[in-house]
């Protein structure tokens, strides 16, 4: 066991006004209403576990990472933490202002337990995978919120920790930084480090997480698999009023045997589900030469909106296309790429004379559809778009998007391994009797 976790509980005086804290601190005559942020919080992390923990804003999810990590004391309870721990809670913990980067870089990585000399022999490899330049020797104070969270990170995941503790850092960083952050979590994953991860994206704890935590009012609601955890965060989150106190009772109890039914029925083609914090910030469109590509989106076979897509069930991508000019021998294309940036696969119309449209007016609008059936394993991937035409003699784009769109893929128990489940079969025969 690397994290123990027991009975945490924690409360804050709520003071009205200066003379309260007096009376509360110095003469213990005032009774002060208490907020309870934590309530009888357990659970524990294996080596090399990911933890996922989820819950509305002020569920108490930060909190209980502060405790965890010891920058808080609980007001009950108790936690154990083996290893060294590497934190990043907040954006720019940790840093001095007026410290230059690269003082920084030395000033936070000491505070994790680092020589001198254990950080000069990692500094190139900080240094590279922030990448932030020569601003590494500017004061940290004239740094943008993404140059800190990069450089905060590089620290972090260059420490060689046993514990790694994420608070909804990665949501300040474009997508080119999630990516390298994402391929370096799995790194550290199989490394078995132990991480404990606090997002609002769906995708991220599905994908990343072996088990997840639903916190909300400062209790732990379940713990359990993360797509079903995030399915009734989700829920909870739609919810208002009686309903809503109704549902996390019944949580609570353990009343929700049925749920299981209802997560795969909700990921089914007749309903499917969309997170709308699962959007794209690294799309680039070029520029129009004469079409304009616009509302790429993914559909279930109802014509539902998703972006949570089950294996082995069939989508569309769609896009729509306003022609501003004739156009002749217009194609359009797709691609699906991984986080990384690897190519996996993608269609075109250019190479298919009956799919072609051999001329398009002026004003013309389509709309595209590409239907495929999702093979993919669980993770998270990109779409491009793009529609071309032939103008003098030669094949050129109209217009196109990288990283128009990005979808999360959750799969059921599966013996595939890799990126794509093609399906196969593994078949024994005994050939001679031992």
């Amino acid at each position: 066991m690397v994290i123990q976790v027991s009975n945490i509980s924690k409360s804050f005086l709520m003071f009205e006004n200066p003379a309260q804290v007096i009376k509360e601190r110095l003469l213990k005559q005032s009774k002060i209403p208490q907020f309870h942020a934590l309530s009888d919080i357990s659970f524990s992390a294996n080596k090399g576990e990911t933890i996922g923990i989820v819950g509305h804003n002020g569920s108490g999810k930060s909190t209980l990472l502060q405790i965890i990590t010891g920058v808080m004391q609980p007001s009950s309870g108790s936690v154990e933490v083996k290893g060294r721990v590497a934190a990043l809670l907040e954006l720019g913990s940790g840093f001095n202002p007026e410290f230059t980067g690269r003082e920084n870089v030395y000033f936070s990585a000491s505070l994790l337990g680092l020589t001198d000399a254990e950080i000069t022999e990692k500094l190139d490899d900080i240094l590279n995978f922030s990448a932030i330049g020569e601003f590494i020797d500017r004061p940290v104070k004239t740094y943008s919120s993404g140059m800190m969270l990069r450089l905060a990170f590089s620290v972090i995941i260059n420490t060689e920790p046993d514990v790694l503790i994420v608070d909804e850092a990665l949501a300040v960083g474009d997508d080119a930084f999630q990516r390298k952050c994402h391929a370096r979590i799995k790194q550290l994953q199989a490394r078995g480090v132990t991480l404990l991860f606090v997002s609002h994206s769906a995708g991220q704890v599905i994908d990343l997480c072996d088990r997840a935590i639903l916190l909300d009012k400062g209790e732990s609601l379940m713990e359990g698999e993360p797509k079903q955890v995030v399915h009734n965060y989700h829920k909870l989150l739609h919810m208002s009023g009686d309903e809503r106190e109704q549902f996390r009772q019944d949580i609570l109890q353990g009343n929700l045997a049925i749920d299981r039914n209802e997560v795969v029925a909700q990921e089914d083609d007749d309903s499917g589900q969309f997170d709308e914090g699962l959007t794209p910030s690294s799309t680039v469109w070029y520029q129009s030469n004469g079409a304009l590509i616009s509302n790429p989106v993914l559909r279930n076979l109802a014509g539902q909106k998703v972006n949570l897509l089950q294996a082995g069930h069939s989508y569309e991508y769609c896009f729509d296309v306003e022609f501003f000019d004739d156009a002749f021998e217009v194609g359009f294309g797709m691609l699906i790429k991984t986080v990384s940036g690897a190519e996996l696969t993608g269609a075109t119309t250019v190479r298919n004379h009956e799919k072609r449209l051999p001329f398009v007016a002026k004003g013309a609008k389509h709309q595209v559809r590409f239907k495929f059936p999702c093979l993919l394993r669980n993770g998270s991937y990109f779409l491009n778009c793009g529609c071309s035409a032939i103008a003098q003699g030669e094949r050129k784009f109209l217009h196109r998007g990288v990283d128009a769109a990005m979808f999360t893929v959750v799969e059921e128990n599966t013996d595939a391994t890799g990126v794509i489940d093609f399906g196969i079969e593994c078949i024994t025969e005994l050939k001679h009797e031992a």
